[in-house]
C-alpha cells in the first residue's frame, strides 16, 4: 500500500471520531467479470431507426385511407403530425420490449412492425382526428383533448370543415396598420362592463394569444391564428358547412363585410360563428336605433364584432338612458357610437366621471355634445388623463 495509508492520529482519538471520507487508501475488490453496459441514449429510447418512422407514416397512412381519406390527404397528413408519429412508434416498441422481456408472445407479438403500428392507432380510439389536428398546427396534447370534443364527428367531415374555412374564410387577412390587435387591446383595455360567455371566452382567446411569441400581432396573420382558434374553441368543427357556414359568410358579405376580412371579423370575436343569422338580425336592430344602416353596421363588425355580444347589447340601452339624463343631444350620441363602438363596453358610472370633468370646464349639454361627435374617444380616457 503507498504510505498514504497509513496516517498519524492524535492521542486519546478514536478512528470512529474521523469520517469515511478522511481515508484515501485504495480499497481491495475482488475481481469480477466485465459486463459492458449498453450506451445511455436519451433522445431514443426504444433504439428506433429512420427506417421506423418512414414504415410508421406509411402504416398510418395506410390506416388513413382505410377511414375514407384520399391518397394525397393521408400522406400529406401523416407527413405533418411527427409527434403522433413518434407516440406510435414508442408504444410499439415498448409493446415488443414488454414482450420479450416477459418471454411470452404477447398482444400483437405475432405482427410486423407496419401491422402494429396500424394496431396502436385503432387503439388510440380517435379514428385519425389526432393525427389530422397535428398535422394542421396544434400541438399533441391539445389534439389529443379536441380530438375527444369531436368523438362525434367524422374524420372525413372534421377535414371538410377545415378546407372550406381555410378557403373561404382564414385563408388571407386584410388587417392594415395591425387594425386588428390595435382593436382587441383596445377592448381589454376599455372593457368595464360585467361581461357574458362570450365575450369572456373572446378575452380569454386574447390572452392565450398575447402569451405566446409575437403576442396580439398575430391577430393581422389569419392563417397563423387558424390553430389557436380551433384550441380554444373545438365546436368551430362541428358547424355543418352546408347550413351554416356558407349561408354565414354570404350574410356578412352582403352587409358589406368583404371576404378578404372576414377572417379578421371572427378573430376578433369567435363566437358570432355560432350565433344564427336571424339573431344577428334582430341584433342589428338595436344599432337602428342610432341610425345606423346595415352597410353601417357591417363596418362596424369589422372592427367591433364584440357589439354583437349580449352584455354590450344591454349596456347600449343603458348609455342611450345615461345621456338622455344628462340632456345631451340624441344625435350627437349616436354619432359617437357609430364612429366609436368602443364606448359601448364603458360603464355608465365611468362615463359620469368623464362628463363631470367637462361640466367642470363649462362644457356641458349641446356644447358636449358638439365634442364627443367629433372626438368620441376623450370619454375613454379617465380624468387625470384630460386634465394632462
Amino acid at each position: 500500500f503507498p504510505n498514504t495509508c497509513f496516517l498519524p492520529f492524535a492521542r486519546r482519538c478514536s478512528l470512529n471520531a474521523f469520517p469515511l471520507s478522511f481515508f484515501h487508501c485504495p480499497r481491495i475488490h475482488s475481481p469480477k467479470p466485465y459486463l459492458p453496459q449498453p450506451p445511455l441514449v436519451q433522445s431514443n429510447p426504444y433504439n428506433q431507426t429512420p427506417h421506423d418512422l418512414t414504415q410508421a407514416r406509411e402504416s398510418i397512412s395506410e390506416y388513413l385511407q382505410e377511414l375514407g381519406l384520399s391518397l394525397e390527404d393521408s400522406i400529406s397528413i401523416s407527413s405533418n403530425s411527427p409527434k403522433y408519429v413518434q407516440m406510435l412508434v414508442d408504444g410499439v416498441k415498448e409493446l415488443e420490449e414488454w414482450n420479450a422481456w416477459n418471454n411470452s408472445n404477447g398482444e400483437g407479438d405475432s405482427l410486423g412492425f407496419k401491422e402494429m403500428i396500424i394496431y396502436m392507432a385503432k387503439e388510440k380510439g380517435d379514428n385519425g382526428k389526432v393525427a389530422f389536428l397535428e398535422s394542421v398546427g396544434l400541438p399533441l396534447s391539445s389534439a389529443m383533448s379536441v380530438a375527444r370534443y369531436l368523438s362525434s364527428e367524422s374524420l372525413p367531415s372534421i377535414i371538410r370543415k377545415v378546407k372550406y374555412m381555410k378557403e373561404n374564410i382564414f385563408s388571407v387577412g386584410d388587417d392594415k396598420g395591425g387594425l386588428s390587435e390595435k382593436n382587441a387591446r383596445r377592448m381589454m383595455m376599455h372593457l368595464s362592463i360585467s361581461s357574458d360567455e362570450d365575450v369572456q371566452q373572446t378575452l380569454s382567446f386574447f390572452e392565450k394569444i398575447e402569451a405566446r411569441r409575437g403576442g396580439l400581432e398575430i391577430l393581422g396573420l389569419v392563417d397563423a391564428t387558424f390553430r389557436f382558434l380551433l384550441e380554444s374553441f373545438p365546436r368551430l368543427l362541428l358547424l355543418p358547412v352546408e347550413s351554416h357556414l356558407e349561408p354565414m359568410v354570404e350574410f356578412l358579405e352582403n352587409i358589406g363585410v368583404p371576404r378578404r376580412s372576414m377572417g379578421n371579423v371572427f378573430l376578433l370575436f369567435p363566437p358570432i360563428l355560432f350565433y344564427k343569422i336571424q339573431g344577428i338580425k334582430s341584433k342589428f336592430s338595436t344599432f337602428e336605433k342610432v341610425g345606423a344602416a346595415y352597410k353601417d353596421i357591417g363596418k362596424m363588425l369589422l372592427k367591433y364584432p364584440w357589439i354583437l355580444s349580449t352584455s354590450i347589447q344591454e349596456n347600449y340601452e343603458q348609455i342611450l338612458l345615461f345621456f338622455e339624463e344628462e340632456k345631451i343631444p340624441k344625435t350627437s350620441v349616436d354619432r359617437a357610437i357609430r364612429s366609436w363602438p368602443h364606448l359601448l363596453g364603458c360603464s355608465t358610472s365611468k362615463l359620469k366621471l368623464m362628463v363631470d370633468q367637462f361640466g367642470e370646464l363649462g362644457i356641458r349639454n349641446k356644447k358636449f355634445g358638439r365634442v364627443i361627435a367629433k372626438s368620441p374617444q376623450l370619454l375613454l380616457k379617465k380624468p387625470q388623463e384630460f386634465l394632462q
